[in-house]
């Protein structure tokens, strides 16, 4: 039961702000030598790396072997690994492209956050274990771009060079779509989880099962309406859980600190979603307008009703075009934004708002999976791996998130050894009130099995390296910030907004 007192009891948080710039050249090397530090003098960068500090920073005011600190000895993760163990690093690998085009930092998990926690977790391991960096992104996300634009190849080879470490990384998704305009026109089969997939079946003791009679409403990140009908039925949910990411004794949550359409803030809880390998089994949105039960809108007007008939016609006759689809994908998809508006210029669809009752359900769904499901897959009543959340947020992502954000310079690293309480300090202090994001808010619920915490916020303890963020969590300042959100929550989740109920909520 002790991971049970260390990660659901956990009332601290950590903010650690710093210069909000990351390091340009991989693999990343600290700007200084630190008494711990497990390589030569020569492994020192020549530019400043704000991160690896702030990350060392955020293990030192979290008390991790606090009477070491300082010295050649110092362990801050032996409290949460040992020698032997599996510990794999789940960054925010979304995508390796912006929708509008552009270059920006707040899009995945900076590459220079990973190498410091890569270095505390080895010196954790003392030579003895298996490093694993994974995830599973978004269908039409190109991973060995991802890799290249986070360093990992250069990373991983001065592993290879210093320590004899082939840090293991892998892509879970079993199929990388091609899209034209954001049009899904053919699969192509990827490799997939080296140890493959389990279904994890949490049954009616789903969040979804509250709403399981709308589950033929249900709908995910692609067109397979029966694939996700076979896995979501009043009594069963299932989900794909990756046995890489089960078989894992630690696991290691990087995500990053900004907005998304569906849940308001992507942040721990929602980088759940790559745990899995096929994203047609999860939950997205609920088909519909509001007078239906549905949150694929946000209005009941005509308009919605005539837009919904075209995308059930689009999405039953479109797969069966053959090679015509690459052809008619851009005029159908240019036609569409014409008629009904563009999907990134403030026209709300796929659940893409503030009422969206289903995202929240999924991702804490998963979350209580990778806490308590056991190598297997098979839910357990105690909690079955350690865990440690890290947030990037040098340069966060405000606006069009998670896959157009702008650019957001915070210089906060923000780390606990629960993702509630992480993703409640940070939701605060991006100006947002947690009671208005369900994925948070929800996510303190104790009425449920296989809880997530048993802290409440005003419990929380948030330390940090400067005084403006050592506080109690209602006395946290929230107006430093002031993060715009997505087009779709604007006027429903900054502190101040008015706390309506959702239209399509139970």
């Amino acid at each position: 039961m002790w991971l049970e007192k260390e990660i659901l009891y956990c009332t601290k948080v950590g903010v650690v702000e710093t210069e909000p710039k990351y390091p340009e050249v991989p693999p990343f090397h600290p700007s200084e030598h630190f008494p711990e530090y497990p390589f030569s003098g020569t492994a020192i960068s020549s530019e400043p790396n704000y991160a690896y500090s702030a990350v060392r920073e955020l293990f030192r005011i979290l008390e991790l072997d606090s009477s070491r600190f300082g010295t050649p000895n110092w362990n801050p993760l032996g409290q949460i690994l040992s020698p032997g163990q599996t510990v794999l690093l789940k960054p925010n690998w979304v995508r390796n492209f912006h929708d509008f085009g552009i270059d920006c930092q707040s899009l995945i998990t900076h590459g220079s956050v990973i190498r410091a926690v890569l270095d505390y977790v080895y010196l954790g391991l003392q030579g003895k274990g298996r490093v694993i960096i994974a995830d599973s992104p978004q269908n039409d996300a190109v991973f060995s771009e991802i890799l290249r634009i986070s360093g990992i190849p250069e990373i991983r080879e001065f592993y290879r060079r210093e320590t004899g470490l082939d840090i293991e990384v892998y892509d879970l998704r079993l199929a990388y779509v091609h899209k034209v305009d954001g049009v899904l026109v053919r699969h192509e089969a990827l490799p997939g989880d080296p140890l493959g997939y389990a279904a994890v079946d949490l049954k009616s003791d789903s969040l979804f099962e509250p709403v399981s009679f709308k589950a033929a409403q249900f709908r995910g990140a692609e067109y397979s309406l029966a694939e996700m009908q076979e896995h979501h039925a009043p009594g069963k949910h299932e989900y794909p859980l990756c046995r890489t990411i089960l078989a894992a004794d630690v696991l290691i949550n990087l995500p990053k600190l900004k907005t998304h359409k569906k849940a308001g803030v992507t942040l721990s809880l929602k980088n759940m979603i790559g745990i899995n390998g096929n994203k047609n089994w999860l939950p997205h949105h609920t088909e519909g307008i509001p007078a239906d039960g549905g949150d694929q809108f946000d209005r009941n007007d005509m308009k919605n009703r005539v837009e919904k008939r075209v995308v059930e016609l689009f999405k039953e006759y479109f797969p069966h075009l053959g090679p015509l689809k690459g052809v008619v994908a851009r005029p159908l998809k240019s036609f569409g934004k014409l008629v009904f508006g563009d999907t990134n210029a403030g026209r709300i669809r796929s659940g893409n708002w503030w009422g969206n009752d289903t995202i929240w359900r999924t991702c804490l769904d998963l979350k209580r999976i990778l806490f308590y499901a056991d190598k297997n897959g098979i839910m357990q009543n105690t909690i079955q791996r350690n865990y440690l959340t890290v947030i990037d947020g040098l340069v966060g992502g405000e606006k069009n998130g998670p896959l157009a954000p702008s650019d957001k310079p915070c210089g906060l690293i923000i780390g606990s050894r629960n993702p509630v309480l992480a993703d409640a300090v940070a939701t605060r202090i991006m100006g947002f009130d947690y009671r208005l994001v369900p994925i948070v808010c929800r996510a303190f619920d104790n009425e449920i099995r296989w809880r997530l915490t048993e802290i409440a916020p005003e419990q929380i303890q948030v330390v940090s390296n400067t005084p403006t963020w050592s506080a109690s969590f209602d006395e946290l300042p929230w107006n430093r910030f002031g993060f715009e959100p997505h087009f779709g929550w604007v006027g429903h989740i900054k502190i101040g907004d008015p706390a309506v109920p959702s239209p399509v909520a139970l």
